[in-house]
């Protein structure tokens, strides 16, 4: 019996998922098991259970390579080490492909987002959701969440605490002791012939590092192709530590007993603001241009397995659709992040009005707004997003120029020809850059931008939970298969020479002997009698027919 959409909302299991959206925060105070670090032993036991039993094929297969001065030349160079860095270090391993390094600019445990600049409590993302695991189910998020805080927590579960969620990436880590370098800051990328230079630092020391790799791959998150945005206002005549950005790494005790200006209406301008009511603000007044909130996610729509894994199969000009109806209207805040700011009795919010000039007024923030007035205030807190412009990236700015863009690649309609998607880069389907005018940059096609932006060129990937499940296996198809391209005539030659016995034929050698000589003039077949010899004793011929 088929289902149709219409039995299935009727049957509730639509309902069933948007009901359990408003309550994302439930179960988030579990405390881990009493017997959890034996739990979690014997789970790490069967991680490594599994692995070994999915180890094939188990032959190494990339051949050790050195450049002309004898430098060590990487494989893959993975730029951040965070969960989608990770999980692409994983996957290659699996492949065999080990030579391979991660580098991020944090100290090891506080690599992406989850415990330095964000602020909601929980995760977007539904908490059955996979995807570093690649298909490994004792390396699942369930599987560690279980082990740590039981089966009854994980039931009682909403959605991850982002504290959580980090602990789980620092095991999975730790589990798989995945080769990453952490407090190293990535300055420049440069092509040494068919090769790319990493150039960067030690964030401690300060001292100079380069690697020479065949592949780069930049995970770099959600910033990593462009800078987090300031309104265009004069905010060089604010003091510093007098305002910040949702996307900044802040101490906010600086808000306590303050008045605070909060302008934007996306999830973390709703989630930095309940963040300063929660510690202390004396006020906190939100500004919004729009008259309205958002309040349908149509991301959600996108969580189905056709459009994850492939997205990139479409058109341009479909591609293009998906990405305007998608982002036309923005996405709205967390319901959670909503609650926790209207929790609150000092806490304001003004729609439809926005920031026309910031200015000093002695020790005090003078708001001109929209509607003419002015408000005073102690501090600013930005949720005003991120703007694309590779040229702001110090690793792709040299070249930025020569990366071909959806601009380059595709003409909207008139009405859409300002949209910041067109200054999304056009990647290829492996992810990789594409040049601007072909033949001018052709190292661009071992550079991988495993970020937010690639989503649309190939959806979901890079910097994205949902999508990692299907986005790390096309990065690791096109890795694998320009190294496998690279060594196949080296091995085309090993299996000519290739000697190794892999059968012991002396037996039939020896049978195939004795049969020629059998079968040799004048030869008898040995073990048997002649065919005169082998006549049997007395009169077998016919019997004569008796009349009818």
């Amino acid at each position: 019996m088929s289902t149709s959409p219409d039995m299935v909302k009727k049957n509730g299991l639509f309902r069933r998922t948007e009901l359990s959206l408003l309550k994302p925060t439930a179960g988030i105070d579990a405390k881990p098991l009493h017997d959890a670090p034996a739990r979690l032993a014997k789970l790490e036991e069967q991680v490594r259970l599994d692995l070994l039993n999915l180890d094939y094929p188990a032959y190494p297969w990339v051949t050790p390579r050195q450049s002309a001065s004898g430098e060590h030349i990487w494989d893959v160079v993975i730029v951040g080490a965070g969960q989608g860095g990770l999980a692409l270090s994983f996957g290659l391993r699996r492949e065999k492909v080990d030579n391979v390094i991660a580098l991020d600019r944090a100290p090891a445990g506080r690599e992406g987002p989850w415990i330095t600049y964000a602020r909601m409590l929980t995760l977007r993302s539904g908490k059955h959701v996979t995807g570093p695991d690649l298909g490994v189910g004792s390396l699942t998020p369930r599987a560690w969440y279980v082990a740590v805080y039981g089966e009854k927590a994980w039931d009682e579960l909403g959605k991850w605490h982002r504290g959580v969620w980090q602990d789980y990436l620092i095991w999975y880590r730790k589990v798989l002791d995945l080769p990453v370098r952490n407090c190293t800051e990535i300055t420049g990328l440069e092509p040494e012939g068919e090769l790319i230079r990493v150039s960067g630092h030690d964030v401690d020391s300060k001292e100079p590092l380069s690697w020479l790799a065949r592949k780069v791959v930049l995970s770099t998150g959600i910033e990593g192709n462009g800078a987090w945005q300031l309104p265009d206002l004069d905010f060089a005549a604010i003091p510093e530590g007098r305002y910040m950005h949702t996307n900044w790494e802040y101490d906010l005790s600086v808000v306590i007993g303050k008045r605070v200006a909060v302008l934007g209406a996306g999830a973390s301008a709703f989630d930095t603001a309940a963040a300063a009511l929660e510690i202390g603000a004396a006020e906190v007044h939100q500004f919004v241009r729009r008259k309205t909130i958002p309040d349908v996610n149509p991301f959600r729509l996108m969580e189905r397995s056709g459009f994850l894994h492939h997205f990139a199969d479409m058109t341009d000009q479909q591609r293009w659709d998906w990405m305007m109806a998608i982002t036309g209207e923005g996405q709205p805040p967390t319901q959670d992040g909503v609650n926790r700011c209207t929790a609150h009795d000092n806490y304001r919010l003004s729609l439809g009005v926005s920031w026309k000039g910031v200015r000093m007024i002695g020790d005090e923030i003078a708001l001109t707004l929209s509607d003419g007035t002015t408000v005073m205030t102690d501090f600013l807190i930005l949720g005003t997003g991120y703007k694309v412009d590779l040229s702001k990236r110090p690793e792709l700015a040299p070249f930025a120029d020569r990366i071909e863009l959806w601009g380059d690649a595709f003409t909207p309609p008139a009405s859409q020809r300002k949209d910041p998607v067109l200054d999304y880069p056009y990647l290829s389907g492996d992810l990789s850059f594409r040049e601007k005018v072909p033949g001018t940059a052709p190292f661009l096609k071992n550079i991988h931008n495993f970020t937010y932006m690639a989503t649309a060129s190939v959806g979901y990937s890079g910097a994205s939970l949902t999508g990692m499940k299907y986005g790390i296996r096309r990065l690791m198809d096109g890795i694998t298969s320009f190294l496998w391209l690279a060594e196949a005539d080296y091995y085309l030659d090993e299996i000519r020479a290739y000697a190794d016995l892999d059968l012991d034929t002396d037996d039939l050698v020896k049978v195939a002997k004795k049969t020629a000589a059998e079968r040799a003039p004048g030869g008898a077949p040995s073990g048997r009698k002649s065919a005169a010899a082998s006549e049997p004793e007395g009169d077998f011929s016919p019997a004569p027919q008796q009349a009818q």
